[in-house]
């Protein structure tokens, strides 16, 4: 079992993360024992939706999956109802309200739309809690021929010591983009990072949970940011360099050639 597990992970990790949903759907036609295991395990993008108590979206993964039910993090009820569905403790349940309304707050702000939910749920020494965040993007009918996809999930682990808690922070981001213009036809990049933390923060009325999990998230946030940055598009462009110039080849010889000109007279210069 855990052999096979181990060898559909490592299968998921090789095959294209544009299509993770279909290849993950038919990997569990073959194996159908991992679906539990590999439905924990792999991450994908995630799904919108539609509460009918609140008439509000929230996002659906497997922290708040129970069988085949979803709870919801604005009323608190599953959908299609479950009367023994797993629910957070009545005072967990006060701080996972506080952190929808916050970090639906954070969401506005930093990505002017989309969709965020949080779940938390009891542990032995504390809680855990899963911070997840969508944004769709489509300027197919305005602007330059875009469609983007952002997913976030946040799974931080709590141990809670009264006056100070440790945290221990799992982040993973998946981005999918495509482009489709006469000039460079259909362009695709889709991919994921997930990258951890852990740090000790004081505990107060002034600085709760709440607000030492949010500083975490942003900050790890917006380093997932900076390494997409580098990593999708930064090394993309200096591999189509390398493969074909944009510029003449004679048009940098020139270059070079002007360039060792300008060195030998400023070297010149400074001799005389």
């Amino acid at each position: 079992m855990t052999d096979q597990l181990d060898c559909a992970l490592d299968l998921m990790r090789r095959l294209p993360p544009s299509q993770i949903e279909d290849n993950l759907s038919g990997l569990l036609d073959l194996v159908p024992d991992l679906t539990e295991p590999l439905l924990s395990a792999v991450d994908q993008p995630l799904k919108i939706a539609h509460d009918p108590v609140t008439k509000r979206e929230y996002l659906l993964c497997d922290y708040n999956r129970d069988g085949d039910s979803y709870r919801s993090p604005w009323s608190n009820k599953y959908d299609p109802p479950l009367e023994d569905g797993a629910l957070p403790s009545a005072e967990l349940r006060k701080v996972e309200v506080e952190a929808n309304e916050i970090f639906d707050i954070y969401r506005e702000m930093y990505f002017e739309g989309g969709v965020s939910s949080v779940y938390c749920w009891d542990l032995d020494d504390g809680f855990a809690a899963c911070i997840l965040i969508k944004k769709t993007q489509d300027r197919s009918a305005k602007g330059p021929p875009m469609r983007g996809t952002w997913d976030s999930i946040h799974v931080v682990e709590v141990q809670d010591n009264k006056k100070s808690g440790h945290y221990k922070l799992t982040s993973t981001v998946m981005l999918n983009l495509q482009t489709d213009t006469t000039a460079t036809g259909q362009v695709g990049l889709a991919g994921s990072l997930t990258r951890q933390d852990e740090k000790d923060f004081p505990v107060s009325e002034t600085t709760p949970h709440i607000i030492n999990i949010g500083r975490m998230v942003e900050d790890m946030e917006s380093n997932l940011r900076r390494t997409l940055e580098v990593i999708y598009f930064g090394k993309t462009k200096d591999i189509a360099n390398e493969l074909r110039s944009s510029t003449a080849a004679n048009v940098l010889q020139q270059r070079a050639d002007l360039q060792k000109q300008i060195g030998s007279s400023i070297g010149n210069k400074q001799r005389s």
